[in-house]
């Protein structure tokens, strides 16, 4: 009688755990799709001010809307190029997600770009001798290494003197840039009036996917690190802790988990994401380190990453809907009179319901 009172106890546990866990796993669905939902709305508000603007500047929304998915997704090449434009930002946008997770805002992406551009270029100027795939991997690698350790600064003092990461992040963004337009203006510039170093081998090239587009090989590169980003922020006990230290750290170090290993491990992670979108544009469309090449890209990804949620799908999508509107613009300047700069004041009204709501959010939370 007592062993079938202690099962029944127990399957009566086992029942109501099962509820809980639903419970909160349904809870979790809820506040993901009123996120998207949130995001969808500041997006489709931000687009609708928009058309506001072109009907005072005399043009036709429809026809100016029209025109610039056309431009973006009307042919093959056009949405390969819009392709090629959102992979930089999409990376940018996992870096700043990656540190995001662990309560961290990566403002520093910028400075980790041109690091890891930098670096790669570098490398594979100074080791031209060695074999195309060998040297396009060490490229690559060393690249990301300069990137995460870039990235890492800002975790150590945050996680050793307290120290704001943003403020580090943003002083490392002026040394980096500044310190790679001095080497592309000095020991490594090549002849002529552009501040650029000489081509790297064309062996090391990243391949085109379509003809006469942008598009290369750097697309599977994103979508593994964005795959690899979700498996291991979801599916890992690793990648749990490190969210767990961005809901609570102080519960989390409560609960024996070390907090500043995790600040310093996210920042690290994310510095070398961001590396990568340096790394993709000097191999796979200018083969030099150009300066100005960044049209601040890294500070996008913040945006790109608080309108996708923080999620590798979300910034994928994110990202793409800004490559859309960058790349249709050109169009819908040519058959309207809407210049190229209302597509900025949208990207703008978007990052201004979307990203000022939840950085008001982030610095009272850090309060």
């Amino acid at each position: 009688m007592k062993w079938n009172s202690s099962k029944k106890a127990q399957a009566d546990g086992n029942a109501q755990a099962g509820k809980t866990a639903g419970a909160d796993e349904k809870s979790r669905s809820s506040r993901h799709t009123a996120e998207i939902g949130k995001s969808l709305a500041s997006i489709g508000l931000a687009l609708l001010i928009g058309a506001l603007f072109i009907l005072l500047a005399g043009e036709s929304p429809v026809k100016a809307y029209g025109s610039l998915i056309q431009g973006a997704l009307g042919t093959p090449q056009s949405l390969a190029n819009t392709i090629s434009k959102s992979i930089p930002l999409a990376f940018t946008g996992l870096a700043v997600a990656m540190g995001s997770r662990c309560g961290m805002l990566n403002i520093g992406a910028e400075g980790q770009l041109h690091a890891g551009a930098m670096t790669s270029v570098i490398t594979a100027l100074c080791f031209r001798s060695l074999p195309a795939p060998l040297l396009l991997v060490i490229s690559i690698l060393a690249g990301i290494a300069a990137g995460m350790i870039v990235g890492s600064v800002p975790g150590i003092f945050k996680a050793r003197f307290s120290t704001n990461e943003v403020i580090v992040a943003i002083m490392l963004n002026y040394i980096c840039t500044l310190f790679t337009s001095w080497l592309v203006n000095g020991p490594f510039k090549t002849e002529g009036s552009t501040a650029q170093t000489e081509l790297i081998a064309e062996g090391i090239w990243f391949g085109k996917l379509l003809p006469r587009t942008q598009l290369t090989y750097a697309l599977f590169l994103l979508l593994f690190v964005a795959a690899a980003m979700y498996i291991f922020l979801w599916k890992t006990s690793v990648g749990y802790q490190l969210r767990a230290v961005g809901a609570n750290p102080f519960a989390s170090g409560t609960a024996g988990i070390r907090v500043n290993m995790f600040l310093i491990m996210s920042m690290t992670i994310s510095g070398g994401i961001a590396a990568l979108a340096g790394i993709t544009e000097v191999f796979g469309k200018y083969h030099r380190f150009i300066e100005g090449f960044s049209p601040s890209f890294g500070f996008t990804g913040i945006a790109v990453a608080i309108l996708g949620r923080n999620h590798p799908a979300g910034v994928l999508l994110t990202a793409l809907l800004f490559g859309i509107m960058d790349m249709g613009s050109l169009r819908m300047s040519r058959e309207t009179m809407v210049s190229t700069n209302m597509v900025t004041v949208i990207q703008s009204l978007v990052i201004l319901l979307v990203a000022a709501p939840e950085l008001i959010k982030w610095s009272r939370k850090r309060g």
